[in-house]
């Protein structure tokens, strides 16, 4: 069983752009963050800081463009802001909403996968690409304040919802611009 524990931060952007950052401080790869970005058009971006990270990650999830570029990184009490790629991005969130405690495997693919589609239209279980199972276990969880984000200096617009599915895997980010922590349990 493979242990990822950190945050994902998701929200789009007002030009259909919709990015995810991953940023892990413990994992079987160690410390590491990286980017999944669906752009308006459909393609799916991984950036990676490494070849290991970006053969991993996208054994699991489907991307069009895997590209391993330094992703430089900038964490506040409430924000995150990462450099790489060409791309620029910065995101603040509020107050965690927090889960007091880990829940055991069953209960994130029975009870918490109910709530997680209703709530926000999200899959906390199911079986990724290569045809692993995974479960997301989210201890606490934060609505973005503010996003802005560019590529190659061209802004991406205002944060807005995910109005159109990212398709990286068998779950979605929420719907609402989030900040999230947990742990993902790969199997």
């Amino acid at each position: 069983m493979d242990v990822f524990t950190g945050r994902i931060t998701s929200t789009g952007f007002s030009t259909g752009d919709r990015i995810v950052i991953g940023d892990w401080r413990k994992s079987p790869l160690g410390s590491f963050t990286n980017v999944m970005w669906a752009k308006p058009d459909g393609t799916r971006v991984l950036l990676s800081p490494s070849e290991v990270h970006a053969d991993y990650v996208s054994e699991l999830y489907s991307f069009e463009d895997v590209e391993v570029a330094e992703i430089s990184v900038e964490r506040g009490k409430r924000e995150v802001s990462i450099e790489g790629g060409g791309l620029s991005v910065r995101i603040e969130w509020g107050a965690p909403f927090p889960i007091p405690f880990w829940r055991p495997l069953w209960f994130i693919a029975s009870f918490e996968a109910l709530f997680g589609r209703i709530l926000f239209g999200t899959k906390t279980h199911g079986v990724t690409k290569n045809g692993r199972r995974e479960w997301y276990s989210v201890r606490s969880l934060s609505r973005i304040l503010k996003a802005e984000a560019s590529f190659e200096g061209r802004g991406l617009g205002e944060k807005k919802e995910f109005e159109i599915d990212a398709c990286f895997g068998f779950s979605e980010p929420p719907s609402m611009p989030a900040s999230v922590t947990l742990k993902s349990y790969i199997e």
